[in-house]
Formats: C-alpha cells, structure tokens, sequence
C-alpha cells in the first residue's frame, strides 16, 4: 500500500497562503490532507479559508485559536496583556461578522484528535498542541521528558501536532512525532518581539507511507506579501495595520 498525506496547520485566516499550498499539491495530488487546527481565526479572510476546508472535505483538528473564535475568553491559553487581550477579541468579533451560522458549525465540528490508518498496524495521530490539549506546547528544544509527558501514552502510534509554527521532527522510541510548520503565519521564533515579521511563505509537511517504508518531507512556497498585505488593506479586520507591519520590512 503506498499513500500520500498532506498535513496543514495554522492557516490563521490566510487563504493566500493556503492557496499556495493547494496549487503547489496540485503537481502530484495527495491521498488524504489533515489540518491540525488553527484554521479561521487571526488573519483577513476567515470566511474564504472555511471555504476552502469545506471543499477539500479533509478532517481538521480544534485549534486554540478555533476555540477562543468559537467560545472567546473562555478558552484559556497563553497570558496576554490587557491590550492585547482587548485586540484579540476584536478580531474574534470580526471573524464572527464574517462567517454564517453554516460556517460556525461547521468549525465547531472540529475534533481533539484525529487518527489515520497507515496500514500494516500503524497509524498516525493528529492533534494541535498535543492529544490531551490544544494548549500544550512541543518546541524543537522541549526536554525529552516533557514530551515523553505529552505524547508517551499515545505511543507507538506516529504522531502529528502544530501550535508552535515550527516545523520539526522528534524521534520517539521506534515512532517519531513532527510538526509541518504554519501555513497561514510562518516566523521565526528568534526574534525581537517588538519588531515581529512573519516570513513570506507556507509551510506544510507530506507523509508518504510504501509499504513498510516511510518518508517525511517539510515543504515552503512562497506567495506574494503584497497579496497578503492587500487583503488585509480591504477587510475592515480591526487593527490590520499592525498586522500589515508583519510583512513589510524592517527600517
């Protein structure tokens, strides 16, 4: 048996992004595509990155984002300043303004977890921060223990998680877990807070399974900024300008 699976994450509202993606695919259609969650919320085009969900009819994980769009303070992740906090629920007010009531079912349909059969006996497990909780975080640099903490009890399955946006791969025992990286709002990590740019491209990653042999390959495509830059210029998403900094550069 030999299967292709592309899995998405952190899309953020970026159907730009997601686009690229999708034409890139295109060359050589995968078998299955997951989304691992932070799909809708953040970025300017919410309602078009449903759309395009809804039309691959892949299954897709509940994000941290996808629950504070859906449940808003009530779903506790990080803590934020009251600024920030004040901003982010303006977005979220947005967002909501954007979608119909078919487009917030649908997103509330998200699951915790999703599980793909990889034939002979394995599969792979699909999750955003890890398997118990949207909010865990996994970083290339997170000890062995804490992640043996997150994800031992789901071994020996292969594992998939995003949240981080960045693409890595873990070893974990005879399996391994990776994230495919952001691609709706790719960065680096190593950076100034204050003067925050979000890097031009799409990460994802494809999974293909061939019998007893598996390979792994994280993927970029670029797309244009000015497109990105544009949408967000004609959304009437509040606070766009600070979000439109993130992809011009730096003085």
């Amino acid at each position: 048996m030999r299967m292709r699976l592309a899995v998405l994450s952190d899309i953020h509202g970026n159907a730009i992004a997601l686009d690229a993606v999708l034409d890139d695919l295109r060359a050589d259609p995968p078998d299955q595509t997951a989304c691992l969650g932070d799909a809708i919320q953040g970025g300017p085009q919410p309602a078009l990155v449903v759309a395009r969900l809804r039309a691959l009819g892949c299954p897709v994980v509940m994000g941290n984002a996808d629950d504070f769009l859906l449940r808003g303070s009530e779903s506790h992740g990080e803590q934020v300043s009251p600024e920030r906090q004040r901003q982010l629920d303006a977005v979220r007010e947005w967002s909501l303004s954007q979608l119909s009531p078919e487009d917030s079912d649908f997103i509330a349909g998200f699951q915790p977890a999703v599980e793909i059969g990889l034939g002979q006996g394995r599969s792979l497990l699909c999750f955003h921060g890890s398997p118990a909780s949207f909010n865990d975080i996994i970083l290339p640099n997170t000890p062995d223990a804490e992640v043996l903490k997150f994800l031992g009890p789901y071994q020996p399955r292969f594992m998939c998680g995003g949240h981080t946006h960045v693409q890595h791969l873990r070893r974990l025992g005879d399996s391994f877990y990776f994230n495919p990286g952001a691609v709706g709002l790719a960065y680096n990590h190593d950076q100034p807070e204050d003067s925050f740019r979000a890097n031009p491209w799409a990460e994802y990653a494809v999974l293909t399974v061939d019998g007893a042999r598996l390979r792994l390959d994280f993927r970029r495509v670029a797309y244009d900024p000015a497109l990105i830059i544009r949408a967000y210029q004609s959304s009437g998403r509040p606070f766009a300008e600070t979000a439109i900094a993130q992809y011009q550069p730096r003085a």
